[in-house]
């Protein structure tokens, strides 16, 4: 990603002929147009038309007889534009493609292949700490009812922090997701309204000695939230981390998002349009909170954060677009799975009564908000008015996001993810 200048969508206009096409049957010229097309932001007609007519020749010359590796770059390339790529993931890939490569710069090659096998090994460390952690977690508390994908939210959190030097905020933040997780099955499926009432009162409160009206798994679940969380705030005061207390303001806050959908749940209450949904729903997408943590666990020296964490509280447009990508992603692959049993509408429920049209026709339209929402990620990313570390690892968190919800629900379905765990984790190159 250019981090000097912004795209200036009329320098493109060298490559259209006077139809307005592209004047190449060249591929490799038209997927570095596609893929450079997608740093599109609002109002950029000539990169959409780009997009509209690279992708219709991409496809047709897809049929033509491309050399193998040259096919699966094209099919890659639609299904995924490089901007939209998890970095690390697409790291491996290409160590494999440059290995092909007829000219080849071998001393570059040999450095890539031993940065991923160094930053495995460290991945492979945080992941025994964690599962000793994790162990230790399920043992004090019945999660029979939660999604057990430790290793899943760890590679969810690598995607958006690869570096080295990110080792604890990975660690931290992968427990910090897997409480968030289990937060979001207890209000989706495991407590009454009630019960929930109670619970997120607790939370506010940060009591977990007044629990008598739980059942014995709940008061178990909120102690062991408590007790982690206070743990990692502790960590974090150790390194002399002025936000450590933030992280308790984000547990609460992720608490208090899910809880706000359990009266549309108990209600079977369809909001009246996408945009009244997203008021609620986006909340809970937990992007806000990542993108927080990142700042707060970062805790330089030389840079005052405080500033920048208030603004990411308040959702602003890289923010939102994030969580809205997450939000309406997930709710696409998971609508089906969802719906079958009782569970709060979802975004695509809610454009079906919108629109009345169909839940395919619905997806349609959701995936253009999903597509306005990576303008303003790329919008505000240009405009650098935050630090660049900030509006980075936001960018990270969307591709992250993007990659889990491309085809299904990776992280409640996590069987997709094999492959890619597999190349994380265990194969080195």
């Amino acid at each position: 990603m250019n981090k000097c200048s912004n795209m200036y969508a009329d320098v493109f206009e060298k490559f259209r002929d006077k139809q307005g096409n592209i004047s190449s049957d060249d591929v490799s010229c038209l997927l570095m147009l596609y893929d450079a097309a997608y740093m599109r932001t609002h109002g950029e007609e000539i990169l959409d038309d780009m997009i509209t007519f690279n992708k219709s020749r991409l496809q047709f010359l897809m049929m033509t007889n491309l050399e193998p590796d040259l096919a699966e770059e094209v099919r890659r390339t639609l299904e995924t534009p490089r901007f939209r790529r998890v970095e690390r993931v697409e790291a491996r890939r290409y160590i494999s493609v440059y290995e092909k490569k007829a000219v080849q710069h071998k001393t570059l090659l040999v450095f890539a292949k031993l940065d991923y096998n160094i930053l495995q090994a460290i991945y492979c460390d945080e992941l025994k700490e964690l599962t000793i952690w994790w162990k230790d977690f399920q043992s004090r508390t019945d999660l029979s009812f939660a999604r057990d994908s430790m290793v899943e939210m760890h590679f969810w959190i690598l995607g958006a922090l690869y570096e080295p030097y990110y080792s604890y905020s990975r660690t931290m933040l992968t427990k910090f997701t897997l409480l968030a997780s289990l937060l979001d099955d207890l209000y989706d499926n495991y407590s009454t309204t009630e019960e929930s009432n109670v619970f997120t009162t607790a939370m506010e409160r940060w009591d977990g000695q007044t629990t008598e009206k739980f059942p014995a798994h709940m008061k178990a679940l909120l102690i062991n939230i408590l007790n982690t969380t206070n743990k990692i705030e502790d960590e974090l005061k150790l390194q002399k981390n002025r936000h450590a207390e933030l992280v308790k303001k984000l547990v609460i806050c992720t608490a208090k998002f899910y809880h706000a959908e359990v009266k549309w749940r108990d209600q079977r209450y369809v909001p009246t349009s996408v945009d009244e949904h997203l008021q609620i729903s986006m909340r809970s997408s937990v992007c806000m909170q990542i993108i927080n943590l990142v700042l707060i666990s970062e805790n330089w020296v030389d840079v005052d954060w405080e500033d920048d964490v208030d603004w990411v509280f308040t959702f602003p447009k890289i923010v939102r677009g994030v969580s809205i990508v997450g939000r309406i992603g997930n709710d696409i692959v998971s609508h089906e799975r969802e719906q079958a049993s009782i569970h709060v509408v979802s975004t695509v429920q809610t454009c079906m009564k919108q629109y009345g049209v169909t839940a395919e026709q619905a997806k349609e339209k959701l995936r253009v908000i999903i597509e306005e929402a990576w303008m303003d990620i790329v919008q505000e990313y240009h405009d650098q008015k935050r630090p660049m570390e900030l509006l980075e690892k936001s960018v990270d968190v969307a591709r992250t996001i993007d990659f889990f919800y491309k085809h299904d629900d990776a992280y409640t379905s996590p069987l997709s993810l094999k492959d890619t765990i597999t190349l994380m984790y265990v194969n080195s190159v």
